[in-house]
């Protein structure tokens, strides 16, 4: 069949759902009216570890307007049914079953909540509850000595070659310890979910980025099927990873409405995201490198410790940048969580891989200062054109050319070698480069499509959309599959009642959900072709259907203008109110023939106050081997916004925890820094044309929402160091570590 004109892929469109964001009409949970909904408001330990040894609620109650204060003394035994397909990768261990035992696990756990008619009423009595515990000393601080790690867990160990005799012999060895503070997602929209029951059948309004994960975690916590769950989130206010689970205030909103029979809101305050949801967690990255005094690596050796909570063990990807990064013929690795009495951590922007980034990127850069060589080329002597982990080809890699293309947007060329060679009066100016890839996944999906008689379009998955413009890039390629202008396409998700998705994370949408569009809008379309070449009265009767595509939704035949007919006059003739296709995509289950990853490279410029430590990011560039761009403009801006998060990352973000007690003591942002416009300069992002991946995915996407964010951290502290010619290994970068 002759392919399809291009008029909405490709091009920088803005987004079909900006209108509504920036006026205020755009509907996020909390903003969901809800006839007679009631409001809860969590209670939180004071205390990280212990027993709950007695409960008053009498003065919450005595209050006007409360209904309800629930606690494990009174909360229904809920089923906790097992459900593997609840995350991505369900953490091993127990998740917290809320209100059904006297036990605290972490400092802010939910130990009972108030429902009232009012927001104000029910926030006011929950400050009224007085819990009283048996406290024990919490183990908070993954950097004391002797704590237990993951007996979980079976080892995560890896070995390729021998890494230790390969470091012994190697003429050149580096031995480094990094450490990266744990850091919280901070979205603009807090956590929230409306429940309500219609007799044994459950509603959820929620903040998630995936609804049928929700609806199927739900549906095993209380003991019903999952079709007795309807879950909707139409928009979703930034999430980063944090909303891809189910919290336990989820859980909690449901309890409530179950006990009260009444609709029950519940929206977390910015305090309780810090330890109402999960986090990037804590990493001690140690790093043994060796090579030969040209800079080629000989071996690695990694020693990676994670914090997790003590009732589940979270692991992420954070192994695999040092198997397959580089040319490195020997590698060792070691992965182990260390069980502490916190909150579960999740998966946050580039999880796993940022991490390790920052370690392998700021190591090879030591490397490359120890043996004067320049930082771009010592990552070119290490190039590799199949995966060293498993011996595969690589769909594409193009890290060459993202290198190539950086130094010369960057003017890489004017940079002076020598680490506190170049000033600007007070202040010291560096530079430096980092590259990042991410992991291509992807997973099963489906779209229903629907062309109506007045040839306009209706297009439904599943999906979420937390940011990237799942809306916009959906509705682009449904656009030019079907022929149709932008404006007579409509894209529909976030309800649990629409065909499956799978999760909104892991840069897996575009690949994902997309073909599946791709798929039902091809299929429709060529539904629409058969019946036209097939009708008598149609002016396209006895075409080939290969020779018919569709423009603007006309169907016409390829070099004769003069037959052509619109999908109203189609549908019309033949009495069809529409045509509808379900579309889907299916991963292929044959092992892989190549490795799929999305590549990039950044650059840093940053400036150093010689005499007071203040470090300022002055320019950033990013460019990316990220596959078949579908909007240049949603593209574009994933890069900058996680360009701010890696700047944040770098330099800003960390949690402060009193481990007296567990306590977070700035889980406000006021205390938690996050980069303001103050301290985002000029940004830069550059995709590189040409780079379909249809080992990836049919449409040729490799996902770029994560690879965006690998590189930005080591990037700016390989550019501290060479402004300042002090290696900071500890993420973030102080001002007190520059003086």
């Amino acid at each position: 069949m002759s392919p399809q004109p291009q008029a909405a892929v490709g091009a920088p469109l803005s987004r079909v759902d900006g209108r509504l964001k920036v006026t205020g009409k755009a509907d996020y949970t909390a903003d969901h009216d809800v006839r007679g909904a009631v409001h809860a408001v969590v209670v939180g330990s004071r205390v990280a570890l212990g027993r709950i040894t007695a409960l008053d609620i009498r003065a919450a109650l005595a209050q006007p307007g409360v209904l309800r204060v629930i606690s494990h003394l009174d909360a229904p035994r809920l089923a906790y049914r097992d459900n593997p397909g609840a995350f991505m990768d369900p953490p091993v261990g127990e998740r917290l079953r809320v209100f059904q035992d006297d036990r605290v696990r972490f400092c802010g756990q939910p130990v009972a909540v108030v429902v009232a008619r009012t927001l104000e009423a029910a926030r006011h009595a929950a400050h009224l509850v007085r819990v009283s515990y048996r406290a024990e000393r919490p183990s908070t601080d993954l950097t004391a000595p002797d704590l237990p790690v993951n007996d979980p867990l079976p080892p995560q160990d890896y070995e390729r070659g021998t890494p230790k005799e390969a470091l012994a012999a190697a003429e050149v060895r580096l031995e480094a310890v990094y450490r990266l503070a744990r850091v919280h997602h901070n979205a603009m929209e807090p956590h929230a979910t409306i429940a309500r029951w219609d007799g044994d059948r459950l509603i959820v309004w929620d903040k998630t980025q995936w609804v049928q994960g929700t609806q199927n975690e739900l549906a095993a916590v209380f003991g019903i099927p999952p079709d007795s769950v309807r879950v909707i989130s139409p928009f979703v206010g930034g999430a980063f990873g944090n909303a891809a689970r189910v919290w336990p205030h989820s859980t909690i909103a449901a309890l409530a409405a179950r006990v009260t029979g009444l609709p029950v809101k519940l929206v977390l305050t910015r305090e309780q995201l810090y330890h109402g949801v999960g986090y990037r967690p804590a990493y001690t990255y140690t790093l043994r490198l060796g090579s030969d005094r040209r800079g080629r690596l000989a071996g690695m050796v990694h020693g990676i410790r994670a914090e997790t909570s003590a009732y589940e063990h979270f692991l992420e990807g954070t192994v695999t940048p040092g198997r397959m990064l580089y040319a490195t013929p020997h590698v060792g690795q070691t992965y182990r969580t260390v069980p502490l009495d916190v909150n579960t951590p999740t998966y946050m922007r580039g999880p796993g891989y940022a991490t390790a980034a920052f370690a392998v990127e700021s190591a090879l850069d030591e490397l490359a200062h120890e043996l004067g060589i320049d930082p771009i080329e010592m990552r070119l002597r290490n190039e590799t054109a199949q995966d060293p982990s498993n011996g595969l080809p690589f769909s594409t890699r193009r890290l060459r050319e993202c290198l190539r293309v950086g130094a010369g947007a960057f003017h890489w060329d004017r940079r002076a070698p020598a680490p506190r060679a170049t000033r600007d009066g007070d202040w010291l100016i560096g530079t430096g480069v980092a590259v990042g890839c991410y992991d291509t996944l992807r997973l099963g999906a489906q779209a229903r499509v629907r062309l109506d008689a007045d040839g306009t379009a209706l297009v439904e998955s599943a999906s979420s959309d937390m940011g990237p413009g799942t809306y916009t890039s959906m509705t682009q390629l449904a656009a030019d599959a079907l022929g149709l202008n932008m404006r007579k396409v409509t894209f529909r998700l976030g309800d649990s009642l629409m065909p499956g998705s799978p999760p909104h994370a892991g840069s897996l949408t575009m690949a994902s959900v997309g073909s599946a569009v791709q798929d039902g809008c091809d299929r429709l379309r060529r539904q629409a072709i058969g019946l036209a070449v097939g009708d008598e009265g149609s002016p396209l009767y006895g075409a080939e259907d290969d020779d018919v595509v569709v423009l603007g939704g006309r169907l016409r035949v390829r070099g004769n203008p003069a037959r052509t007919e619109t999908y109203e006059r189609l549908l019309a003739r033949n009495h069809r109110t529409h045509l509808e296709v379900l579309g889907s995509f299916t991963p292929p289950s044959e092992p892989e023939r190549s490795s799929m990853y999305a590549f990039g490279a950044t650059f840093a410029e940053v400036a150093v106050d010689a005499r007071l430590g203040m470090v300022r990011v002055r320019r950033m560039l990013g460019v990316y081997d990220a596959g078949r761009i579908i909007s240049p403009k949603l593209a574009e801006s994933q890069a900058l916004g996680a360009m701010v998060g890696g700047i944040g990352q770098a330099l800003l973000e960390h949690t402060v925890t009193d481990h007296r007690d567990g306590r977070i003591v700035n889980a406000n942002l006021t205390d938690y820094l996050v980069p303001v416009n103050a301290d985002v300069p000029d940004l830069r992002a550059i995709y590189l044309d040409g780079g379909a991946d249809l080992d990836a995915a049919p449409i040729g996407v490799k996902g770029l929402g994560e690879v965006v964010a690998v590189g930005v951290a080591p990037a700016v502290a390989n550019a501290v160091f060479h402004a300042t010619g002090r290696r900071v290994r500890d993420l973030p970068i102080t001002v007190e570590a520059l003086l």
